[in-house]
């Protein structure tokens, strides 16, 4: 890689500041703090604007699965650009690289899941497959099924809709959201599990939660349930075992939709194209994906829909009838040779095989950080794992916000030249799929010295005993 760091650091910083407004950053803290500039990347790694090495442990966001640098990726967009960048998809106007990926999508996905809505990311993927439930639903005469359940720590998108399906609490603050037919359930996190229960009892309790939820409205008034196999940016939760299967087949009893949000599990984050079937032994009615569709190379989100549903909306009881839903950049013809020159690399190159291989070492070797004094709980799968930190390890604390544990972390990563992602109390990796064992000891060594420098930095200032 030829590298060119002829960069003003001081002058980009100050229009930064002066002229960017970053998603979800903190705005009393925005015109003080030195922003991360990222400039180049190469393979697993990125190189700031000064020319700092970083190991990418967060994968862009969730997102650079095949790595950075790809020519094949790069090249065939530029192909695709060169030869047609872009043309309205609205009606029944396709595009060579739109059909063939879809075609090529359906032949990874489990069961009849073989209709391919393409969007702009994840959130208008997600946006659109709850709008499809609308439509399914008003389309066969079912005006009252408008209730979506959904669950507390759940991510699901940045729209008005996606955002109050979502149930992080750190990101509701000063936003309106819809609350009349949105049901969020207690998450599924085995951590926080009432002390003394077996998971067997937890997994029980939090189906009952679901059917419940679903009585207690009607089953003639519930949508759909959405639900991410883990919850990814709610702090990697990892449900315990036969919960997704055991709440699709709740679903299935009372005629809801069950739709899986794959935005971060798909691609071969858990080790397949999609995680649904392979790794959680359930078929959806719907599943969603944007993130490592593309490797993180160019926008483009998906909303696979099963044919059971598809099915009964063609033809002539469709005739006259318009799923009214859609996007100027939808199908766009360069994200979609993207995402085949992407879908290429996978399949050429065995990325998922990779990942199963190596997935459970990256695992295994965040697993040792749970010996640190602050850690206390180290979750996830493959290559999505998450650190909580506590304030007391025993009673599982939160730390208080102005410790500012998340950040500290990051920080200290940084200048150790790993890049990690801080969510609160909670440290986050979710690296490029491509990494190596050597890679991986290195990320944990920096997370390790890290998290034990924090430790002792707090105590030094008073803060922890």
């Amino acid at each position: 890689m030829s590298s060119n760091f002829a960069f003003d650091a001081i002058d980009l910083a100050t229009k930064d500041r002066d002229h960017l407004i970053h998603p979800w950053v903190d705005l009393g803290t925005v015109k003080e703090r030195e922003p991360l500039i990222v400039a180049q990347a190469e393979g697993a790694y990125v190189y700031n604007v000064h020319g700092k090495k970083l190991l990418d442990g967060i994968g862009g966001m969730w997102c650079v699965n095949a790595g950075y640098g790809r020519d094949e990726i790069a090249d065939a967009m530029a192909a695709q650009a060169r030869r047609m960048a872009y043309f309205s998809p609205f009606g029944q106007i396709g595009n060579p690289p739109a059909i063939e990926f879809a075609h090529r999508l359906t032949q990874h996905t489990p069961g009849d899941l073989k209709h391919v809505f393409f969007t702009t990311g994840g959130s208008t993927a997600v946006d659109s497959a709850l709008r499809f439930v609308s439509f399914f639903n008003n389309f066969h005469g079912r005006p009252k099924k408008k209730h979506i359940i959904t669950r507390e720590y759940a991510y699901h998108g940045s729209t008005y809709l996606t955002a109050s399906v979502s149930g992080k609490p750190a990101d509701r603050g000063n936003m309106d959201l819809e609350t009349g037919f949105i049901h969020h359930l207690p998450a599924p996190n085995p951590y926080r599990r009432p002390e003394g229960m077996t998971m067997e009892a937890f997994c029980d309790a939090k189906v009952k939660d679901l059917e419940d939820k679903i009585l207690e409205l009607g089953p003639d008034n519930v949508a759909c349930f959405i639900a991410e196999p883990l919850l990814a940016s709610g702090g990697v939760i990892v449900p315990p075992e036969g919960y997704q299967k055991r709440t699709r087949e709740v679903c299935r009893q009372y005629d809801v939709i069950y739709i899986s949000d794959e935005v971060v599990t798909g691609f071969g984050r858990l080790g397949h194209i999609f995680a649904s079937k392979n790794v959680f032994d359930i078929e959806p009615d719907i599943i969603t994906s944007a993130k490592g569709l593309t490797s993180g190379y160019v926008p483009l989100g998906a909303m696979i829909v099963s044919d059971r549903l598809y099915s009964t909306l063609t033809d002539k009881a469709g005739r006259g009838q318009i799923f009214a839903n859609g996007y100027t950049y939808s199908a766009h013809p360069v994200s979609c040779a993207a995402g085949m020159a992407n879908l290429d690399i996978f399949e050429r190159e065995d990325i998922c095989g990779h990942v199963r291989k190596v997935g459970p070492y990256f695992r295994e070797q965040l697993g040792t950080l749970i010996d640190l004094d602050m850690v206390g709980d180290v979750r996830g799968s493959h290559f999505m794992v998450c650190v909580e930190c506590t304030a007391d390890k025993e009673k599982k604390t939160v730390p208080p916000a102005e410790w500012e544990v998340g950040r500290r972390i990051f920080e200290k990563c940084q200048e150790k030249g790993l890049l990690a992602r801080p969510m609160g109390h909670l440290v986050v990796l979710s690296p490029p799929l491509i990494v190596n064992r050597g890679q991986i000891d290195d990320a944990v060594s920096i997370l390790r010295q890290s998290i034990v420098e924090v430790t002792g930095d707090l105590a030094r200032e008073g803060l922890r005993k």
